[in-house]
């Protein structure tokens, strides 16, 4: 541990979690002023009455005040906010497909059939977000070219009967109508996927050098590449455009008949709309490394042919083929069969790349399970490392569904007599059925827990031995904690169960409907139920996520409640899809390495990064980059503090390859004990990070967990802190309700599960820890004296002493 001297100060930079929040409230002040960035990525700091950057509180340390300075970084503004943004949530599934890439698992090393089981996942993976482009303009085709123009403005309906004959009857005015709003969709897609900020990153012959060197094995390595992906980009909306027409002329399996000079240019459309597509998919398939960011995968001669020039000839080749569409098309038929046809013909390619990506998963995870082996059960991934297939799974399926939830309210608000495609009726079915599993499985799932809770009620079970450690004497405090670890706990183990349950409830309900439409089998009565329920359903869906748009572009505040799941879906660089939002680790790790050398260039400055939830994972990449570039006597003076953090439970088992547990003792190892983490038994979403298998026994906790120099072992038992936490490792166990309140420290009441970490008074002893200045195993410092008096039983019922 270095020496603090007389000129050494603390930098404390905290980066906040998902949905975002205010500047005051990460660097927990009245008032804050930014102090750098673009205002995507914001620095900030606290400020006086005259809005100038303030210095922090003091650090508490064993010998004297240490000064310390608190920042914050912003990283809000990237994922929410705006018209454009919030359009993201209408493109949730392809989000969902993307970070279906980052789930495989890991390919071990001189592995020959790992290594061509991961080319075809990935693979597979492209060519499945590739349909899911081709299903929503098949699904808006039905709504606009098949609804709209030519069923609602055909001459002489009753549908929309503001609008005049003689302009229902007008040439290529339904023809233009129909497919002026998948056009539209078309041109968003592609705006919202430009990345309007650039990175500073190294150049990819600098990554191409690196390529050659072994991995450093630390979290994050592979998060490290170009944010936009214009080649992948361009392959999907050429095969966007060329669908378009393709449904306009007859569809995939038959085009429109015509005679003379007429039939051959409708032919020929119909051809070049074929070969566009083909084209695509060859191109998403050999397109294996689509950022640029792995050098080492193929793909590279790909995207050099790809360059500007031939993706703007295919782009004008697609947009004159939709043109030349327009021109044939004089006058629409009473339908146009292609819709129908197409979004069938999407819908079962997807469910082959599905079923076969499901297949090829299970000896890829088989290969890969030598690398957590070893581990512990609660360690493993989920599902034993082939949780991408039900993630896939939802992904296409949420696809299909809003697509029809548009669909189902469009027919009923336009009127008149407006048929949809047959295959819809199937749809409807699909989502009935699913919507009846999963209202059975959540009363099944309902009833075992609530019989487990009664069970172990009457035996006296205790569910949180922790609680009763950490609330000693508080017979208050320790009755609403236990019931908040229960409940917490229960979540943290069940919850990628749910999503399992979520993806089979969907995938049987697609089953019961694709036998039946294969089949040609006439709905049954007994299916109207269910199809009824669908519609409902199917209804509820579209409306939420319209809500969701229409809040995260009119009220940025509001818009932030969608910002759980979507902000870490952006986590992850474009790979299968690249109509998703950019990744904000790629500007938001650079941004936070560069700020800490910056401070480092002060001798006697340490720095200690701070996350929160989602801002944990950020802070621990950015760690790993710092000592992989720093000198020796540079990475002594940096520490990490995480709170809230999903770094054990969720992370290295649903991301097995980008963030190993192996990473994680490796990163442990190079912080040499400066890695702090802040848990509460009370969080859903956060919990242990340095700690595993722990246990109460004769009152005190033990347990495994990462050691110093980087080993993984038993560890000594937890030490009492001042403030009531029980530290064990590099886990602080904050009670919760806080012990308190103290003097002169902000106080919050109740169970703070999730929130406001920093309010507890171990924050300021885990940064003075991560900070180099205080030894864990130090001699007890006097305990910060109470504005009130604490209980005094000596026994309660749950087992505290």
């Amino acid at each position: 541990m270095l020496i603090a001297g007389p000129d050494t100060r603390v930098v404390e930079l905290r980066v906040h979690g998902v949905q975002g929040t205010t500047p005051q409230t990460l660097v927990d002040a009245v008032a804050a002023v930014d102090v750098a960035g673009d205002g995507l990525g914001r620095i900030v700091r606290p400020a006086d009455r005259l809005r100038r950057p303030a210095p922090g509180p003091v650090l508490q340390t064993e010998g004297r005040p240490i000064p310390r300075v608190v920042e914050g970084y912003l990283w809000g503004g990237m994922t929410s906010g705006g018209v454009a943004k919030a359009t993201w949530a209408l493109l949730f599934p392809f989000s969902i497909a993307n970070v279906a890439h980052w789930m495989l698992p890991p390919v071990p090393e001189q592995n020959l059939p790992a290594h061509l089981l991961g080319i075809g996942l990935r693979s597979l993976l492209r060519v499945f977000a590739l349909l899911l482009t081709a299903l929503l303009v098949a699904q808006i085709s039905v709504v606009s070219l098949d609804l709209l123009a030519a069923q609602c403005l055909r001459p002489a309906t009753a549908c929309l009967t503001s609008i005049p004959a003689d302009v229902r009857a007008f040439p290529w005015f339904r023809t233009f109508l129909g497919l002026l709003p998948i056009l539209v969709v078309i041109a968003v897609m592609r705006r919202v996927s430009h990345v309007e900020w650039r990175i500073e990153r190294k150049e990819i012959a600098d990554a191409e050098e690196q390529d050659r060197q072994p991995p450093s094995g630390l979290p994050g390595a592979h998060v490290a590449t170009d944010p936009d992906t214009p080649a992948l980009r361009s392959l999907h909306i050429v095969a966007a455009l060329a669908v378009t027409s393709l449904i306009a002329l007859g569809g995939p399996l038959q085009q429109l008949t015509a005679t003379g000079g007429m039939g051959v240019a409708i032919t020929a459309a119909w051809t070049v709309s074929l070969v566009l597509i083909g084209l695509s998919v060859l191109g998403v398939l050999l397109l294996d490394d689509p950022t640029g960011g792995a050098p080492h995968r193929g793909g590279r001669w790909l995207r050099a042919a790809l360059s500007r020039k031939p993706r703007r000839l295919l782009l004008m080749s697609s947009v004159l083929l939709v043109l030349t569409t327009l021109g044939l098309q004089e006058q629409l038929p009473l339908r146009v069969p292609g819709a129908d046809v197409t979004v069938q013909v999407v819908a079962l390619l997807m469910a082959f790349v599905l079923v076969l990506f499901g297949l090829l998963l299970v000896p890829a995870a088989l290969l890969a399970r030598k690398s957590w082996r070893s581990l512990p059960r609660e360690l493993r991934p989920w599902a034993g490392g082939w949780f991408a297939a039900p993630v896939l799974a939802i992904a296409g399926l949420l696809g299909g569904g809003f697509g029809a939830g548009v669909a189902l309210p469009v027919r009923k608000a336009l009127g008149g007599d407006l048929d949809l495609p047959v295959g819809y009726n199937y749809i409807t079915l699909l989502w009935g059925v699913a919507g009846a599993l999963a209202l059975l499985s959540m009363l099944a799932v309902a009833s075992f827990t609530g019989a487990v809770r009664w069970r172990a009620f009457r035996k006296g079970k205790v569910w949180a031995r922790e609680a009763s450690l950490l609330h000693s004497g508080r017979m208050r405090d320790l009755r609403m904690a236990t019931r908040a670890w229960w409940w917490a706990r229960w979540e943290r183990n069940h919850g990628h169960h749910m999503i399992l349950i979520i993806a089979s409830v969907l995938v049987v309900g697609a089953v019961l409907a694709s036998l039946l439409r294969l089949s040609n089998v006439p709905l049954a009565s007994w299916t109207y139920p269910f199809s009824a329920f669908g519609v409902f359903v199917l209804g509820l869906l579209a409306v939420s996520l319209l809500r969701a748009v229409y809040l995260a572009a009119r009220q940025p505040e509001s818009g932030r409640r969608l910002g759980v799941i979507a902000d870490i879906a952006q986590f992850w660089p474009r790979e299968a899809h690249p109509i998703v939002p950019p990744c904000y680790a790629l500007k938001v790790v650079p941004e936070l390495v560069a700020r800490v050398q910056d401070h480092l260039r002060d001798p006697g400055t340490r720095v200690v990064l701070c996350g929160h939830s989602q801002g944990s994972l950020l802070v621990a990449v950015a760690a790993a980059r710092l000592l992989e570039e720093l000198p020796a006597h540079d990475r002594e003076r940096i520490g990490l503090l995480t709170a809230g953090s999903q770094l054990q439970w969720a992370y290295p088992r649903a991301f097995p390859a980008v963030v190993p547990h192996a990473s994680l003792a490796r990163l442990a190892g190079g912080l040499d004990g400066r890695w702090r983490a802040l848990c509460r038994g009370t969080d859903p979403l956060g919990g242990a990070v340095t700690t595993w298998r722990r246990q109460v026994f004769d009152g005190m906790l033990l347990g495994v967990g990462y050691r110093e120099d980087g080993s993984e072992g038993a560890l000594a038992p937890a030490l009492r802190g001042p403030t009531g936490a029980l530290v064990l490792g590099g886990d602080h166990w904050l009670p919760d309700p806080q012990r308190g309140p103290f003097p002169g420290r902000r106080w919050r009441s109740g169970v703070s599960a999730h929130s406001d970490y920093t309010s507890d008074p171990e924050w300021d002893r885990a940064v003075a820890i991560a900070a180099g200045l205080l030894r864990v195993d130090a001699p007890e410092s006097p305990a910060l004296p109470f504005a009130r008096k604490p209980e005094t039983r000596s026994r309660d019922a749950l087992g505290g002493s």
